[in-house]
């Protein structure tokens, strides 16, 4: 029997323990990855040559970055490891990827994606100002580029990430001016119980939140922003908020790193023709896959937080059962008797970091109604300059309740980022406009290529 051809897309938790997986069944699986090395963005490397800590890196989280990178080391010798290699396009059968400009085509048995997350963004008034970047962005600074975004950093959001960030920055030595908020300090009964699936890990964002204020940083929950000042030349200047109590409050800075939670990478699985569910809880459009992180397109497995945003630990377990799902059903000996054995306690293990996510979206919600209250003038789509009321008058004037033909009217979500950055609070917008629910207004469909290509320039002879 022909052994099976495995790719895997990533190569951050999920797709480092599905790829462990396939290895210790005896096959040699095709690993691919859009960035130059190994981690993903949570356990993201530093680039060769730098030296710092891994302390200082990933703070309390050090000791399992060390073990996911000290795990892919000792792969990579039995895998094809494909890095700074864009998965950009699927067929049936078939991923297609670009490294450098050049094409290539990948046939498979079983694709197992583990495309990640990235920041779920709500806009707000100046937020397309230079200075403005995402909390992942101003992780990337840091992690791979050893520098701040700005001299005086304030972030804003909600979710773990925002005091994650802000605490690697204050470890880093960089000045950190506010950490605001938009969630609640007081957590409802829901949030609670979930978090208390993992106790040890909710303490430890209690920790981080302890550890800002410790460091002078301050720190405000149930804020509402009000404005990004800055102008054309300068950029950034400020940051002006309501604070829970009502009154304005105004932080000088020269760069605002803003993230609300995190979204799921699906593209590809959407140009797999994966099916799609709204999920109320979160208000945004998930792949359907089994317990197992079997899609509904045969062949196509999904796992970590391009399906669901378990955290580095929930990814991992997924992407080891999404793998031994795969071999089980290729008919692969070994991969089905380790799957009959290993995947009751990882569905076990999974089920616990869903508590767990989901006391999160409790605690951390989606501010959707921050999308409603933006002004006219507001920008939602930076890359086309796309403003809140051109969107309410395709709405109104253009019959545009469903976002792909709002898309086609006003340009949202055409530009660079394909509307990751602005997706989900343009959706906010047309239905508070047209006072239709959310997942009436629908998702945008996504197009190959996933992301920007780098096109081969090369003459071609006649």
């Amino acid at each position: 029997m022909t052994a099976p051809r495995i790719v895997i897309v990533g190569t951050g938790p999920a797709g480092v323990r599905a790829a462990q997986a396939v290895v210790e069944a005896g096959l040699r699986p095709t690993v691919v990855d859009e960035s130059r090395r190994d981690g993903g963005q949570i356990y993201r490397r530093q680039p060769e040559g730098f030296k710092r800590p891994y302390s200082k890196l990933y703070g309390t989280e050090a000791a399992k970055a060390q073990a996911l990178h000290s795990s892919f080391e000792a792969l990579r010798p039995h895998i094809d490891y494909r890095p700074d290699t864009l998965a950009w396009n699927h067929t049936a059968g078939e991923l297609h990827v670009v490294s450098q400009g050049e094409p290539a085509t990948l046939a498979y048995d079983a694709l197992i994606l583990c495309a990640g997350a990235t920041d779920r963004l709500m806009p707000v008034p100046g937020w397309h100002r230079a200075g403005c970047y995402s909390l992942g962005a101003s992780q990337i600074a840091l992690k791979a580029q050893a520098c701040a975004i700005g001299s005086q950093v304030v972030f804003m959001g909600s979710g773990p990430l925002l005091y994650l960030v802000a605490s690697q920055y204050v470890q880093a030595g960089a000045k950190v001016v506010a950490v605001l908020d938009t969630a609640p300090a007081s957590k409802p009964w829901k949030a609670i119980t979930g978090l208390l699936a993992r106790p040890t890990l909710a303490l430890r964002g209690l920790g981080l939140i302890r550890g800002l204020r410790a460091a002078g940083v301050p720190v405000l929950q149930g804020i509402t922003p009000v404005q990004i000042d800055g102008d054309d030349a300068l950029g950034v200047r400020a940051v002006a908020v309501r604070t829970a109590q009502g009154a304005m409050q105004r932080f000088e800075c020269d760069a605002v790193g803003l993230g609300w939670h995190l979204r799921s990478e699906t593209q590809l699985a959407d140009l797999a023709q994966c099916e799609f569910a709204f999920e109320p809880l979160s208000r945004q459009w998930l792949p359907r896959i089994d317990e197992d992180g079997r899609s509904t397109t045969r062949g196509v497995y999904l796992a970590g937080d391009g399906t669901r945003i378990l955290g580095a630990d929930g990814a991992e377990a997924a992407g080891r059962l999404a793998a031994l799902a795969a071999l089980s059903d290729a008919g692969h000996a070994t991969g089905q008797a380790a799957y009959r054995d290993q995947a009751p306690g990882l569905r076990g293990t999974l089920a616990t970091m869903d508590r767990f996510r989901q006391g999160l979206v409790h605690a951390f919600p989606w501010p959707h109604a921050q999308a409603a209250a933006l002004p006219d003038d507001a920008i939602v789509c930076r890359c086309e300059a796309v403003t809140a009321g051109e969107l309410r008058r395709c709405a109104t004037e253009l019959d545009s309740q469903e976002v792909n033909r709002a898309k086609a009217f006003s340009r949202v979500g055409m530009g660079r980022c394909q509307g990751r950055f602005c997706g989900h609070a343009a959706a906010e917008v047309i239905a508070h406009t047209c006072h239709i629910p959310v997942e009436q207004v629908g998702r945008l469909r996504s197009q190959a290529p996933v992301k920007p290509l780098m096109m081969n320039t090369r003459e071609v002879q006649p």
